[in-house]
């Protein structure tokens, strides 16, 4: 049987989502603890979404195929259904920057990557004296001049849609760089704190902490608003955009059509996507790590 699994953590700590030999990452904790959980002797998981060192996650999804027989073994003798003795033993065992929200049989179909129909992510930023409150620290970056938040969302509007964000992505060999970017707005929220929402049908890699720190070059007002658009339809990574630290960002949600809809989805995000009216030469979501 399929299980999903809704979780969040703290990136601070953490080399990033994926499994690296010695390093301490979310995936590889959170497999180990599953592993002694379902007293099994390794188990597997895939993610919405893998997001890099320091980043967090409030809304992350995965997905694990497990033998009905040994989820039901695992609860042992706990009064509580299987999926629900899950996530307390879980919770027992992981490091408490990580937390297991809930845990159910995913519908047919479902696939935590490839079945989501955007990810919502959240970079915060404290700009102004006295709105970075110290306890939200490990996920707020501070900023030693004001931004123009107006400026910002008129340069942001000009990357929204279907494009090719080579400009604001690392390349790796044999992924596609076109996205589209369905939302990129800022805000400050009730203490002062700018926040830029970002939503995409995936991302590339190291495309979110790209677009916000060429926007906040934007705010300081070192570069028109109109700078944001050429830098994107340059095509290629450009030296003054500065990558923004990865503390800022907080992988929010993911979204999933209807349960009808999980194995078409993931059926259409596996095709290919076009670049300039040819084919794309890799999954449209070979690398989705903000």
């Amino acid at each position: 049987m399929r299980i999903r699994i809704d979780l969040a953590y703290d990136g601070s700590d953490f080399h990033g989502w994926a499994t690296q030999p010695k390093l301490r990452t979310v995936q590889g904790t959170l497999e180990a603890a599953l592993a002694t959980a379902l007293r099994v002797p390794e188990q597997r998981v895939v993610c919405a979404g893998r997001t890099d060192t320091g980043v967090h996650a409030r809304g992350q999804v995965i997905h694990l195929d497990v033998e009905p027989d040994d989820l039901v073994a695992s609860a042992g003798r706990s009064p509580h259904p299987p999926l629900e003795a899950l996530v307390r033993r879980l919770n027992g065992i992981l490091p408490t920057d990580i937390r297991i929200r809930s845990a159910v049989e995913a519908a047919p179909g479902f696939d935590a990557r490839f079945s989501a129909l955007e990810r919502r992510y959240v970079y915060r930023v404290a700009d102004r004296p006295g709105s970075l409150d110290p306890l939200r620290r490990t996920h707020v970056i501070p900023w030693p001049r004001p931004l123009d938040l107006s400026a910002m969302n008129v340069a942001s509007s000009d990357l929204l849609g279907l494009h090719d964000f080579a400009s604001f992505c690392r390349p790796r060999e044999g992924a596609t760089t076109i996205r589209t970017l369905a939302r990129f707005t800022w805000a400050r929220d009730s203490g002062g704190v700018a926040e830029a929402t970002v939503v995409a049908d995936a991302f590339c890699h190291s495309m979110v902490r790209a677009l916000v720190g060429c926007l906040l070059t934007v705010g300081e007002g070192r570069r028109d608003p109109a700078w944001a658009g050429r830098v994107l339809h340059a095509g290629r990574r450009d030296q003054g955009v500065s990558v923004a630290p990865a503390a800022g960002l907080t992988l929010e949600e993911v979204a999933y059509p209807p349960d009808e809809g999980l194995l078409r989805r993931a059926e259409q995000t596996r095709a290919r996507r076009p670049t300039h009216g040819a084919t794309a030469t890799a999954d449209s979501t070979q690398e989705d790590l903000a």
